[in-house]
């Protein structure tokens, strides 16, 4: 069974076709790198799996329960976590805070119990930082704690991020250009990390990325698309050297 499958997935706004007939399945533990040229659509294909953007045609599908259509807060309860191009975390909270608001679906003490601090709440909260710790300690955070997240590098920001929406424990992670704007050090510890979240984790991973000698190192899979329209698909080796996809970056002079 699928984790994560797409058919058939039309997107648009108005008269402005944004997606045309995207379709792909992922198993639990595969990387599936989805590539393209800017304004491809591959972000437009995210916000339709986790419910930003409601699908024109077709639909999405996780673990063969149809989710088309359904809120998004609905959708991360399911299971499906996404990162955001430029972070979208809380400045003045500190790291900790940051992923402890991540794990919002996961707390299940009532609303009275919480008001009033019962031991049940008090339960609940320290099970949710004990999960928070567990995750600063697999992505190497563990010293940035309690820092104000606003007060950190670019690129750890970018990692807590990464550990926001691990923070869920996903079925399936979407991953949003985690690397644009880090340096060679800090993709080397991105990479390592997505490589321990597919090995040790097992969670599906559907990235959109630029730098094609990570995806051609990490990728199982990649699924190209061109102006929303899927262009090729298939392993590293065979799609990289596929003449569409070389136009398609390159232009046409360069095949």
């Amino acid at each position: 069974m699928a984790e994560l499958d797409l058919r058939e997935v039309h997107l648009g706004f108005g008269g402005l076709k944004v997606l045309e007939g995207v379709s792909f399945a992922i198993e639990a533990g595969e990387l599936l790198a989805l590539i393209g040229p800017n304004g491809a659509g591959k972000t437009s294909v995210l916000n339709c799996v986790c419910g930003i953007y409601r699908p024109t045609s077709g639909d999405v599908f996780f673990r063969s329960e149809r989710i088309t259509g359904e809120r998004p807060h609905a959708i991360a309860r399911l299971g499906i976590a996404r990162t955001f191009q430029h972070g979208e975390l809380l400045p003045h909270l500190s790291v900790l805070d940051n992923l402890l608001i991540g794990r919002h679906t996961r707390l299940n003490a009532g609303i009275v119990s919480q008001a009033l601090f019962l031991p049940a709440a008090r339960a609940a909260e320290q099970a949710q930082r004990e999960a928070v710790e567990r995750i600063l300690e697999f992505v190497e955070l563990e010293r940035y704690r309690h820092q104000p997240v606003g007060t950190l590098g670019f690129g750890t920001q970018k990692i807590v991020g990464f550990a926001r929406a691990l923070a869920l424990e996903p079925k399936v992670l979407l991953l949003d250009e985690p690397s644009a704007g880090l340096n060679r050090e800090e993709r080397e510890d991105l990479a390592r990390h997505i490589l321990r979240i597919k090995h040790e984790l097992g969670i599906a991973m559907v990235w959109v990325e630029h730098d094609m000698q990570m995806v051609a190192d990490l990728a199982d899979r990649l699924y190209v698309l061109n102006y929303g329209i899927p262009l090729a698909a298939g392993t590293p080796e065979t799609v990289l050297k596929d003449p569409r996809v070389i136009e398609a970056y390159l232009g046409a002079g360069a095949t």
